[in-house]
């Protein structure tokens, strides 16, 4: 480190050096400023103008024009060293930041002279891309504009090709956005000596047979050890072509498969001898042979530099503008007669250096992440025949070429290392890839191909398996084909040698219900044939570990080396809860058995072993939960019996799980254990045990307290699920208990805590209304008003928070105010927290909040119109409340939420409650306006609700006839005259077609709909009959007419 007084000194030195001094001296002096500028770039700043200005030193020496061309990478260096970003540093002004892209972008995109040695134009180019990558990481820059964006991926192109064996390519000095691949010229290589012509095709890596090999000549480790600068030259003369048929490389002991057998999913063959060329052949003598391995070897950090600078990039362009790139860099299958584009895997699979192949994976797998957006227009389940491809069989076809490419590199890869980069790329694909829209058999392809890596000597490649597999359950789970998959029996797919995971039949012994007849399994059903992959997971978290693997399992020490590698076992256990979560009906056979894992995993001393064990015993008492929901697919016979799900319960309280919920070292834990207890089915809960019951209660009610934000919140919702458990929420105790537990954590600084309380507030006061409604005046006189009082006020406080706390608040201020008795309105100390909630109410309906809270809102109101309690036709507020509903109804841009406010005008059951004739014919104006613009929309997404809204506009206009006065006829007549005919056609519709979305609440019978109309008909006539001709227009009669206008178009229409 240099001080900063020495360093400016010592850059004035070399400034005034460069300037004065002859030129034989200016490289040196650039290498020492280079030096000097490293990590220094922010106490540079005063001396940036001598150096990036307009006639700037390094701009000078690093010009196109520049002859020497040590001169220009030395310049270039100490421009890459500048941009170098110092942690809580001010970084490059963005003047001088665009100047040294420009300069590190020109110098990428010129080409090699003759008078250049290949080792100096290497290294010039990683100085260059090594600024580039300080640039986009350190500066946080983001490329916008289309030209700057294309022109750096086409250098970037370019540069990850620098210097592939039987391969050079021209990239156009700008990439666009385009749907198929753009034309790559490809030049023609001289033949090599070194090189035999078979070596040229594009997408092979040439490979050397380890079985003829002298011990300790090109190893693999070898290779690895040596850091890439001689891998070159071992893959040179002693290099052959890698035929399809011949790729024998094992991550095992065993037969590799054929990488023909790949895309079919076939088991792989025996082993063929591999050709491997003497050292005679070769024609370069050792010097020769050492000047063109080193030559290589830079080429190769060449490639891993534009890779790495291409990652830095993926970074800091938005996805929706890279993936207008991606025919640029991804492969699609190459047309007929034309060879196939070079792309990412064109490095995976035919770079000699296993660093830059996995550097490719790394970009690829960057690339794949987050485009399940992109990749969910592919669509080749039909075939077309059409005479254009559509985008969709385009995209399609680019994801299977991407699976049998990297299924090809999977079988051809030997470095661990690659290997996992290739598993983790693949686990991206399949997690983004929309195999519902694709015909299947990809991913049957991916099952069988990796399965023998699930016992390769590398755990990281292990680990790196389990994670594809877990994806391959996952994504768009069910899945048909998977559940084809998870059907198949125990040995099937595998390598000749029998099982992907020897020796270990014994986890039946382990876990005695595997070969069982499943317990959890519907009754009189026989026992399913084991699946492989569950018994595969429980075994490898239970069992212990048969032998020593590699040596990275050292870095990962476990319990004193009896199990599998804790990030294995970890792996293990995602896989199992994604597994139950996606395929619970194939799961549950094991439904009691892997409950014993989850508890033998929650007794062990690994907390993460813990964490994940309660993470399962989630997923198990969520697929239960699904299971008995009264809308579930799963016929009753077919679900996991009660009597079960108490034992599964049972023994989960009886054995880790309460001393898990206490663990308070590992908030985490807590917090997913406190999930996991608010899982257990309703129905198993009331039947256990008393004292199981209290102690399930109890520890929820202590957890509450909890210090750490985590647990409170988990606490919080989990009594929001207790509350409405039909045998817990009559218990006024229980109610009363929780109430204050909830309050408690409403005020709690942490906003999650909030909200989730807020959630649980709002299932309580749910609850209020069930009771009552069920158990009637005896548990509204048993609550204590004190209580209810500070349930209005807590979420009258509530609904001013923020968003997600206010939408839930707001439907508990609807649930107490629809639960208020008499005693309680005629109270002065309810008075006023009544008037504050309304009021609180009323702003948020039209407020500016979210969808979500507005909708919240109106249905409160609505809750509230039904408290016959309230003086609904003479208090002030609720004018405001009509006002605030009609304003909603007429404009709200959001359906949903017109809808609930439509619903809200239509619950006050007698007239008086609609206040004064005036605000009546206010009200019903509303509707009408709102009838006639219940197709105005600028989201196309609102037009699946106009039906829905419409039905609910006409019902609520028939219920304000049916309740109507005579006073209000006048008004409402002179309605009618004026938007009749417009609102006609919406009323005949009404009538004729039955409502499908749950969203209205308008009677969906049509028989209740026409005798709605009827009833409103006879309200009227005899009004009018009263008034003896008094009304200019009688209404019925428009009434009427649509009626029978109705009743002929039925009798046409069964005709």
């Amino acid at each position: 480190m240099v001080d900063e007084q020495s360093l400016n000194f010592l850059l004035s030195y070399c400034i005034s050096a460069l300037r004065q001094c002859s030129s034989w001296t200016h490289v040196e002096i650039l290498q020492a400023l280079a030096a000097l500028v490293y990590n220094n770039g922010p106490k540079c700043q005063k001396f940036l103008p001598d150096l990036l200005g307009k006639a700037g030193l390094l701009l000078q020496f690093s010009d196109p024009a520049q002859p020497d061309v040590e001169l220009r990478r030395a310049a270039v260096r100490s421009m890459a060293n500048l941009c170098l970003s110092v942690p809580g540093q001010p970084y490059l002004d963005e003047s001088y930041r665009s100047v040294c892209f420009q300069t590190f972008l020109i110098v990428l995109q010129s080409s090699k002279t003759t008078d250049v040695d290949d080792i100096t134009f290497c290294m010039l180019l990683q100085s260059a891309l090594k600024g580039v990558q300080s640039l986009l990481n350190g500066g946080k820059m983001k490329l916008m504009q289309i030209d700057q964006i294309g022109a750096l991926l086409a250098v970037l192109k370019k540069c990850m090709f620098h210097g592939l064996p039987g391969l050079s390519i021209e990239v156009p000095t700008a990439l666009y956005p385009a749907p198929l691949p753009q034309y790559d010229k490809r030049s023609p290589v001289k033949q090599e000596q070194s090189e035999p012509a078979t070596s040229k095709q594009t997408g092979s890596r040439r490979k050397k047979c380890k079985g003829k090999q002298k011990k300790g000549e090109y190893g693999e480790e070898g290779r690895e050890d040596s850091g890439d600068a001689g891998e070159e030259s071992a893959l040179g003369a002693d290099m052959v072509k890698l035929q399809l048929g011949d790729v024998q490389s094992s991550p095992c002991p065993e037969p590799r498969p054929r990488v023909s057998d790949v895309c079919a999913g076939k088991d792989p063959p025996s082993c063929q001898p591999c050709k491997r060329l003497s050292s005679s052949e070769s024609e370069y003598s050792d010097t020769e042979g050492g000047i063109q391995s080193k030559v290589r070897s830079y080429q190769a950090n060449v490639r891993q530099g534009a890779l790495a600078c291409f990652l830095s990039t993926i970074k800091s362009i938005e996805k929706r503008v890279l993936y207008g790139y991606w025919s640029a860099f991804v492969p699609d299958a190459p047309g007929i007669g034309s060879p196939q584009s070079v792309s990412l895997m064109t490095i995976a699979l035919k770079d000699p250096s296993p660093k830059t192949r996995a550097c490719a994976l790394q970009v690829l797998s960057a690339f794949l992440e987050g485009s399940k957006q992109f990749l969910s227009v592919a669509e080749d389940a039909n075939d077309h025949k059409r005479a254009f491809t559509p985008f969709s069989v385009t995209i399609a076809s680019s994801i299977r070429e991407l699976h049998r490419c990297l299924l090809l590199a999977l079988v051809a890869e030997s470095s661990s290392q690659t290997l996992t980069q290739i598993i983790k790329c693949l686990a991206n694909l399949v997690s983004n890839a929309p195999y519902s829209r694709l015909k299947p058999g990809l991913l049957t392809r991916v099952w069988n191909q990796i399965k023998p890596y699930i016992s390769h000597k590398d755990v990281n490649v292990r680990v790196s398996s389990l994670t594809l597999l877990g994806a391959i359950v996952s994504v768009q789970a069910p899945l048909p084909e998977v559940q084809l998959l998870l059907q198949q029996p125990s040995s099937s797919g595998l390598s000749s040698s029998g099982s992907a995971t020897p020796g270990r039949e014994q986890w039946r012994k382990a876990v005695p219900w595997a070969g069982e007849s499943p317990q959890g399994s519907p009754a009189g059903c026989a026992a399913p044939e084991p699946c492989w992959l569950l018994c595969l997971c429980v075994s490898l978290v239970v069992l212990p570990r048969e032998d020593s693997c590699s040596d990275s399992d050292a870095t990962f020490p476990s319990l004193g080396s009896v199990y599998e590698p804790c990030p294995l076992r970890l792996e293990a256990l995602q896989v199992l809860a994604l597994l139950v979560k996606g395929y619970f009906p194939m799961a549950q056979s094991y439904f009691l058995g892997l409950g014993e894992v989850a508890c033998r995993c929650m007794e062990e001393m690994d907390p993460s072993i813990q964490l994940h064990g309660a993470k399962l015993l989630e997923e198990l008492g969520t697929g239960v939960l699904q299971q008995h929901k009264p809308d579930s697919p799963t016929a009753p016979e077919q679900r996991v019996p009660v009597s079960v799900v108490v034992t599964f319960w049972t023994m989960m309280l009886n054995g880790p799980l309460p001393g898990t919920l206490q663990n308070s070292p590992h908030a985490t834990l807590q917090t997913s254990a406190c999930d996991a207890l608010s899982s257990i089915l309703p129905e198993a809960f009331s039947l256990l045990q008393g004292d199981q019951q209290i102690l399930c209660v109890t520890l929820l009610l202590g957890l509450n307290h909890s210090e750490n934000p985590l647990v409170k919140a988990a606490a919080a919702r989990a009594l929001g699920v207790y509350i409405l458990f039909p045998c817990l929420r009559q218990d006024v105790m229980f109610v009363a208990d929780t109430a204050n537990a909830i309050l408690n954590s409403l005020h709690d600084k942490s906003p999650n805590v909030r909200a989730k309380a807020a959630w649980s507030l709002g299932n309580l006061t749910d609850t209020l209304i069930i009771n009552m409604e069920t158990m009637g005046q005896s548990f509204q006189e048993e609550l204590s008003d004190l209580l209810l009082l500070k349930l209005l006020r807590s979420a009258t406080e509530a609904s001013k928070d923020r968003d997600k706390v206010k939408s839930n608040a707001v439907r508990a201020l609807g649930n107490v105010l629809h639960f208020l008795q008499p005693c309680h309105v005629a109270n002065p100390r309810f008075r006023e927290a009544i008037e504050e909630s309304l009021q609180a109410l009323v702003a948020t309906v039209g407020s500016e909040a979210t969808m979500k809270v507005r909708w919240n809102a109106c249905y409160a109101l609505g809750n509230v119109f039904k408290n016959p309690a309230l003086p609904l036709g003479e208090a002030p507020w609720a004018s405001q409340a009509f006002s605030a509903l009609s304003s909603v109804v007429k404009s709200c841009k959001n359906f949903k939420v017109r809808i609930k406010s439509a619903m809200a005008l239509s619950i006050p059951s007698r007239r008086e409650c609609y206040g004064s004739t005036e605000q009546f014919c206010h009200i019903w104006s509303a509707l009408v306006v709102a009838l006639q613009r219940s197709e105005d929309t600028e989201d196309f997404l609102e037009f699946k609700y106009s039906s829905s809204l419409r039905s609910q506009l006409c019902q609520a206009l028939l219920h304000l006839l049916q309740l109507a006065r005579s006073s209000d006829l006048p008004l409402l007549g002179s309605s009618l005259r004026e938007h009749g005919q417009a609102i006609r056609p919406y009323v005949l519709q009404y009538l004729s077609c039955p409502g499908q979305d749950s969203e209205a609440g308008a009677p969906t019978d049509l028989g209740d709909r026409e005798r709605a109309l009827q009833r409103a008909i006879e309200h009227l006539s005899a009004m009018e009959r009263q008034l003896q001709g008094k009304a200019r227009l009688r209404v019925s009669l428009f009434l009427e007419d649509v009626l029978t206008h109705h009743a002929n178009a039925a009798e046409l229409a069964e005709a």
